[in-house]
């Protein structure tokens, strides 16, 4: 069966079935993994790219597109299917992220994730099945409060402070720079419980939104990803339920693969761009220059898309892929800054105009080397790591 067999077939068995969604049933025909990738990019030709601009401009969140994505089962992929997840391996999300990551929507996504991620691997059954399966059709979303204005990239030293009252735990502090604050119906916050402990002291608690002593700060005016919010979450006396710790690594695969879709799509706007673009009587892509540019581009992406895949297949053989994700995160987000930057070098005047999609990539690649650790973190994790490999 070819992909268009395969394609066509899908269609058909998706939508004559409610249940289990579309990428349970895409699991069953062959050729997956393609047909995982057209759905992605139907969908985000369809419903996202016509309205990717607006939705930037006017710092919209993409309500009704998350939820049909979520009713795809895109916004809780990895989560199981009694939970109401479509019980897929990192691998295939991260193809799904690289198809959706130069629209609108990815970072709401990655928040998604990192939000039901500790819940998933530390949460009591109860709190699943109140906390995620929920969140997995798209019609809540929820947030992920690490970072604080003091200590964006060392999380160890966090400020707020959670002691416990009785049967609840109370925080006190602000996190910084929460996607989807303005939007989330909960969130997973890190607090100190034990500050002699330092990293070792934190742990992770999970508060409903709206909740009594939270609130928000101003949503932030932004470079990029305009479309998702971020803002304060203020706790003063904030009651919460105790998860556990949860590391950042699975984390750092899923923004690998958010700026590999920026990087991509990057590329693809120039390459199509110099072949069109006629100059001295010819499509641009003829001159050398120009070629050089694509050349590079393209291998940034590949490069960062095998270490993505790496990362991502080490994470399902459940070994080791700390070096491999950090790795992965660096060279990805590097790519992005790098293939958003030579777009618009290739485009010219219309590069830096926001009818093409080019200016809004390179404003959404830069924060992609900032959060879930900075270039600088990464590479602080990945010489750590070397280190330990050569003492062994």
């Amino acid at each position: 069966m070819d992909c268009t067999t395969s394609w066509a077939t899908a269609v058909q068995t998706v939508w004559t079935r409610p249940w289990p969604r579309l990428f349970s049933a895409l699991a069953e025909l062959p050729d997956t993994h393609q047909i995982l990738r057209q759905t992605c990019r139907d969908f985000a030709d369809r419903e996202l790219t016509p309205i990717a601009g607006r939705l930037d401009r006017e710092h919209a969140f993409p309500l009704k597109q998350v939820q049909e994505l979520g009713a795809m089962g895109v916004m809780a992929m990895e989560v199981p299917e009694e939970l109401g997840g479509a019980g897929w391996t990192t691998w295939p999300t991260c193809i799904c992220v690289v198809t959706l990551s130069c629209l609108p929507l990815c970072a709401s996504s990655s928040s998604q994730s990192l939000y039901i991620g500790p819940v998933l691997k530390f949460g009591t059954e109860e709190q699943k099945t109140e906390w995620i399966t929920p969140f997995t059709t798209g019609e809540k979303v929820g947030c992920f409060a690490l970072s604080e204005p003091g200590n964006g990239s060392d999380a160890g030293a966090a400020s707020t402070v959670a002691r416990q009252e009785g049967d609840e735990w109370v925080l006190n502090g602000t996190k910084a720079w929460i996607t989807n604050s303005w939007d989330a119906a909960a969130t997973v916050v890190f607090a100190t419980t034990d500050k002699k402990l330092k990293h070792k002291g934190i742990s992770a608690f999970l508060i409903p939104m709206p909740h009594p002593g939270l609130s928000l700060g101003k949503k932030e005016d932004k470079l990029g990803i305009k479309a998702t919010s971020t803002a304060n979450i203020i706790l003063e006396d904030c009651a919460g339920f105790k998860i556990a710790m949860q590391t950042l690594d699975s984390g750092r695969i899923g923004i690998a693969a958010q700026a590999l879709g920026i990087a991509q799509a990057s590329l693809d706007c120039a390459a199509d761009y110099a072949h069109k673009r006629i100059a001295f009587g010819a499509p641009i892509g003829k001159l050398q220059a120009v070629q050089f540019k694509l050349a590079d581009m393209n291998v940034a992406v590949e490069s960062a898309r095998l270490l993505t895949w790496k990362a991502a297949l080490l994470r399902d053989s459940k070994k080791p892929f700390t070096k491999e994700a950090a790795m992965a995160k660096l060279a990805a987000s590097e790519a992005a800054t790098f293939c958003s930057h030579q777009a618009i070098q290739v485009l010219g005047g219309m590069g830096y105009v926001s009818d093409m999609p080019a200016e809004r990539h390179y404003r959404d690649a830069r924060i992609t080397e900032i959060y879930e650790g900075t270039s600088e973190i990464q590479r602080l994790v990945i010489a750590g790591q070397i280190l330990k490999e050569y003492q062994a």
